[in-house]
């Protein structure tokens, strides 16, 4: 049996790993750890487990965390991460990190983009970025993966096909994406309230998203190119998903058949992944581990259109892909 902690267990992500591990039964989830007083059980704070895991949340040290699990999901803030991942692994906890600490390969640029010093820099650029259809077969065996972004990954594997491909020019991308108000977190924040959310759509952090750089790290590792990308976001009255909208000019005359080939011939193998004939939509992979895309040639330019669910692919989802493959365990298991 495979001991697992959920680090921050009162967020959206948590709440979604242990639904997923739940699914499993080599896994068993004994330890939740929380901040707030009085120890409160974990179906007090997500009802929907009420029921299904009698376990209290509690304020653990790591090796409190070490002595009742093997795996711990930290889905603890950026910079909060750094502060335990350390004493985990030297006290051999495998962890995924569900934050962005260990993502960036440049404490320079981390300290940029984040506006603070990273607890851990000797580790950066030695973790691996944990998006399993591009570097799958260098997370079994690791003790540390950095799982990526929501953003990130909707645009990492609309494009990573073409790029790799060299059937797209790697400047001058766009990527207009649009997320549901669960991307987040769980914390109250006025901008978030119902009555600021609702029948509104508004874009925010034009040119200074932290996802951004993350984006052109790991296409320009992907690819064996320098790639830019112009990222922005947007937030959309809905509780999950992330639709995004891509423009990239082609170096080819490929048509559109031709390059749905090549990103089907791309992705061949790969369970979670879908390269769709039609535009698709949010609902089609809400509340899975799915990713959609397709592509279009428009006026010069390639338009793709690629959709996930933020909570699942892009955050506990391909957590427990991660996992599933640190574990030794069939990729898809629990996922499907």
């Amino acid at each position: 049996m495979v001991r697992a902690a959920i680090l921050g267990a009162t967020g959206y992500t948590a709440l979604e790993v242990i639904k997923l591990l739940l699914r499993n039964p080599e896994v068993q989830v004994t330890a939740a750890t929380t901040r707030q007083e009085g120890s409160p059980s974990i179906a007090s704070i997500h009802q929907s487990l009420t029921g299904r895991l009698d376990l209290k949340c509690e304020d653990l040290s790591p090796q409190q965390i070490a002595e009742r699990a093997d795996y711990a999901f930290c889905c603890l803030p950026h910079g909060a991460s750094t502060a335990v991942i350390p004493q985990l692994l030297d006290a051999g906890v495998k962890v995924v990190d569900l934050s962005a600490d260990y993502r960036l390969d440049d404490a320079a640029v981390y300290r940029e983009w984040y506006g603070q010093e990273h607890g851990d820099p000797a580790r950066l650029g030695k973790v691996v970025y944990g998006l399993p259809e591009l570097f799958g077969d260098r997370i079994p065996g690791q003790n540390l993966i950095a799982n990526p972004g929501c953003y990130t990954s909707t645009a990492i594997l609309a494009l990573a096909p073409l790029l790799v491909r060299k059937l797209v020019e790697p400047t001058g991308i766009i990527v207009d994406a649009k997320s549901g108000v669960s991307g987040a977190g769980r914390a109250p924040k006025q901008n978030f309230l119902y009555c600021e959310v609702n029948e509104s759509l508004s874009a925010y952090g034009v040119g200074k998203h932290r996802h951004q750089p993350e984006i052109e790290q790991i296409l320009s590792t992907a690819s064996g190119q320098s790639v830019d990308v112009i990222f922005t976001p947007h937030l959309i009255p809905m509780d999950r998903g992330i639709l995004a909208t891509i423009y990239a000019k082609p170096t080819s005359t490929a048509t559109d058949k031709e390059l749905l080939a090549t990103m089907r011939e791309f992705y061949a193998g790969k369970p979670f992944i879908r390269v769709v004939d039609h535009l698709p939509a949010t609902k089609d992979v809400s509340g899975t581990n799915f990713v959609h895309i397709t592509v279009r040639r428009t006026k010069g330019y390639l338009t793709l259109v690629a959709v996930l669910d933020n909570l699942i692919k892009g955050a506990s989802g391909v957590a427990v892909q991660n996992f599933n493959l640190m574990a030794g365990f069939p990729e898809t298991t629990g996922l499907l």
